[in-house]
């Protein structure tokens, strides 16, 4: 391995570099967005559960809110429990802007790494393909410098290609599981106000 990263030349580290932030992001958020972690399973029900017993009070929402981020949304709704269900579809809607834009968090660098990465290759390709022509001499050829750049045009195409197909991938993955996601925690929210408001049944 560290010798076909000798052979593919300079322009290869910031390929490593980018292959090295996009495994580190792909693993993040594979665990950041698991659905037990983002959707707890039966929370909407446990929630209203406590509610119709015990009724809204700072340690529950402060509990409901540290569980997930349903239960951050959730959360907004039950603040403002007391007010019309206009002001809490708001709350509820200002709340899930935000935790949308924390689960869609470090997917724009994986997308960006996914995207330059092909272009990254190109460009040592193109250093290999001016290492050939700079081999070339009216006495001839120097062969070793007309393999160097062989190297490092094919190595450092290959290696941006190896980066972009999968970074590009998972940031599709990513972005459908946090649509799907924040869909579901609308839902739910939705639910919740329905049925505080008694016009639907849990």
């Amino acid at each position: 391995m560290f010798s076909i990263i000798l052979a593919a030349g300079w322009p290869i580290w910031p390929l490593l570099l980018a292959s090295i932030i996009a495994v580190a992001l792909i693993i993040e958020r594979m665990v950041a967005l698991r659905r037990v972690k983002v959707l707890p399973v039966g929370l909407l029900q446990r929630v209203v559960a406590e509610y119709r017993k015990n009724g809204v009070s700072d340690v529950m929402l402060a509990n409901l809110e540290a569980q997930s981020p349903l239960g951050r949304v959730l959360a907004a709704g039950l603040r403002n429990v007391g007010s019309s269900r206009e002001v809490m579809r708001d709350a509820i809607e200002e709340t899930g802007g935000v935790v949308a834009h924390e689960l869609e968090r470090y997917l724009t660098t994986l997308g960006t790494i996914a995207s330059i990465s092909p272009l990254m290759g190109l460009f040592g390709t193109v250093v290999g393909m001016i290492e050939i022509f700079g081999s070339q001499s009216p006495t001839g050829s120097n062969p070793m410098q007309l393999a160097h750049g062989i190297s490092v045009a094919l190595y450092n195409t290959g290696f941006g290609l190896v980066i972009a197909i999968p970074g590009m991938i998972f940031w599709r993955h990513f972005r459908a599981l946090v649509n799907g996601f924040v869909i579901e925690m609308q839902q739910q929210a939705l639910r919740l106000v329905e049925v505080l408001h008694n016009e639907r049944k849990l």
